[in-house]
């Protein structure tokens, strides 16, 4: 039977492996504080179960100390060439999208068949689990099949995987942890303290006060947490189940997709908004990839054209090509209009500062949350008997 545990196995000897070829690299300019990192994370794959509490925490607390130190770096594995990549891209054509296809496609056989499959008596897949192994199943025939077709050199997979995560770092773990700590919130019971107090200090017939309650708790311990996803069975557990369902008879679809919401807001002031940012520019081995980063162009741009970028101008856009600064402009429609200046291939890449407009929607946003906090005092006060 395919259990989580072989799942783990084969997640920790990835990242094992990634360790390895990090501190053989002698090119790597950080190879010692990279390879330790992701040696970490396999050790956290293949033997969390038999750490202790304290020796996962040391683990975990080591893995933050590698990421905010700076000691975590990108190395340049010897794999295929440009020029190869073009050649093999160019022969095979759209046929390469077959192995990332096979991925969902055998997720979504295994979800929906495979899990009430048998052999000699014993089910194939752990009933537990049946979605999340028919995912990790589909990336190993994936793999398997990928391997197969285009017959690469023995190492050619593992250094260009290890190229990826290198291209991502620290963030390429920071969904495991932030659902760690969802489960550390669960165990320490906020949900039944959330509850508690949610109770005693706000109007609970009043469904404007536990609405307003559910949605800003939700964004707030999203902040908190750091996943939305952590934040949700915490909040929905104290307030949208037994006060918004129980109590007021909401519908739980509607209470379900309105938490989320609220709790994907709470994302966007988190670290984890970083990833929408920082992932996609790295991935693109971007000049700057460190700097915030909000919009990335790249195109064959002839000479002396001015470049229309469908995004409503205001000052606290920036703008550089290939490096240089360029000013940007208000056209005629109130669009962005660039003159990159630039000949050939272009990177141009666009930086938003926020301006006025960030300064008045936080000071909005304070405000707003002030006066709800206001209405739900009053409202509270007025449903108290004299």
């Amino acid at each position: 039977m395919i259990t989580l545990r072989i799942v783990y196995a084969l997640a920790g000897a990835l990242f094992a492996a990634f360790a390895v070829l990090t501190a053989a690299d002698r090119r790597h300019p950080k190879r010692v504080g990279t390879a330790l990192f992701w040696a970490l994370v396999a050790l956290s794959f293949l033997a969390g179960d038999r750490l202790t509490d304290l020796g996962n925490g040391i683990l975990v607390i080591a893995l933050a100390l590698l990421a905010g130190s700076g000691v975590i770096g990108r190395g340049s594995p010897e794999t295929t060439g440009p020029e190869e990549r073009r050649a093999r891209s160019d022969r095979r054509g759209d046929w390469l999208f077959v192995p990332a296809l096979i991925v969902p496609a055998v997720a979504l056989l295994g979800s929906l068949v495979l899990k009430d499959v048998c052999i000699q008596g014993r089910p194939l897949l752990d009933a537990r689990q049946p979605t999340l192994l028919s995912l990790a199943l589909g990336v190993v025939t994936a793999l398997g099949v990928a391997v197969l077709w285009l017959r690469p050199k023995p190492l050619v997979p593992l250094q260009e995987g290890r190229r990826l995560i290198d291209a991502i770092g620290w963030a390429a773990v920071l969904p495991q942890a932030l659902s760690a700590l969802g489960g550390v919130f669960a165990a320490a019971g906020v949900g039944q303290a959330v509850f508690a107090l949610a109770s005693r200090w706000i109007p609970v017939d009043d469904r404007f006060a536990v609405i307003c309650s559910y949605t800003c708790g939700m964004a707030l311990l999203t902040m908190i947490m750091g996943n939305a996803f952590a934040a949700f069975p915490t909040m929905t557990a104290a307030i949208g189940l037994p006060l918004i369902v129980g109590r007021l008879h909401g519908d739980p679809a509607a209470m379900a997709a309105m938490g989320m919401l609220s709790g994907f807001c709470g994302t966007l002031m988190t670290p984890m908004a970083a990833n929408f940012n920082v992932v996609p520019a790295s991935l693109l081995e971007l000049p700057d990839r460190d700097a915030p980063l909000n919009g990335v162009i790249r195109a064959q741009i002839p000479s002396e054209d001015i470049l229309s970028v469908q995004i409503t101008y205001t000052p606290g856009w920036r703008v550089t090509v290939n490096g240089a600064r360029r000013r940007i402009q208000k056209d005629s429609l109130g669009l962005i209009s660039i003159i990159p200046a630039c000949t050939g291939p272009c990177t141009i890449l666009l930086n938003y500062n926020g301006g006025l407009e960030a300064r008045i929607t936080q000071f909005v946003s304070i405000a707003t949350l002030i006066t709800l906090l206001g209405l739900c005092l009053v409202r509270r006060r007025g449903t108290t008997p004299a």
